[in-house]
């Protein structure tokens, strides 16, 4: 496929998203300390097909489910040639979670789900809600619930991220967004 980025393209933007983003805007108050600590595991698949993609999410479930969370607390798994289309990456969120419970990682990892074009129900294309969860690339973002729960006992008002998120997006607007991220 034409226009692909190189792994370490895919890397440098997902990681200023990450910084800028995520991180810069709070949109997740945990990431910052794995960021910091170097514990974040960037993972650029070369797969053109979903089973392609399926067989790199085993690997890399495996390899978190192996690694020390010190090591690796968590992996992004940046797939920029397959899962283009939103309906299409949504659908794969079945077959990933199948893939974790498959493993026998239910209630160890979950997938959470980033992507361009991310969309939530009820949402218009343009809703700047969406941004959230709108990377630049498709992208699985591999979490330890163990964590998770750290990290929310550690925030009290973790019931109240979205909500705050929304209310960071409303304000920044897509103008904003457009000028944290003029690449697209």
């Amino acid at each position: 496929m034409d226009g692909l980025p190189t792994p370490d393209e895919a890397i440098a933007r997902s990681q200023a998203w990450l910084e800028k983003a995520v991180i810069g805007l709070n949109l997740c108050p945990f990431a910052k300390a794995v960021h910091k600590k170097g514990q974040v595991r960037y993972v650029v698949s070369a797969a053109t097909q979903p089973l392609e993609l399926l067989d790199d999410l085993k690997r890399e479930l495996e390899h978190l489910r192996d690694v020390s969370p010190e090591v690796t607390d968590t992996t992004l798994l940046i797939h920029p040639g397959v899962l283009g289309d939103f309906d299409d990456f949504n659908e794969f969120l079945e077959v990933a979670d199948l893939a974790v419970d498959d493993l026998g990682l239910d209630g160890d990892i979950q997938v959470a789900s980033f992507h361009p074009d991310f969309q939530f129900e009820g949402t218009g294309p343009d809703d700047i809600t969406n941004y959230t969860n709108r990377s630049p690339y498709p992208t699985l973002h591999l979490l330890r619930e163990d964590s998770i729960d750290k990290a929310v006992a550690a925030f009290p008002e973790a019931s109240t991220i979205f909500e705050a998120n929304m209310a960071t997006l409303d304000e920044l607007g897509i103008e904003g967004w457009k000028k944290l991220f003029p690449e697209g």
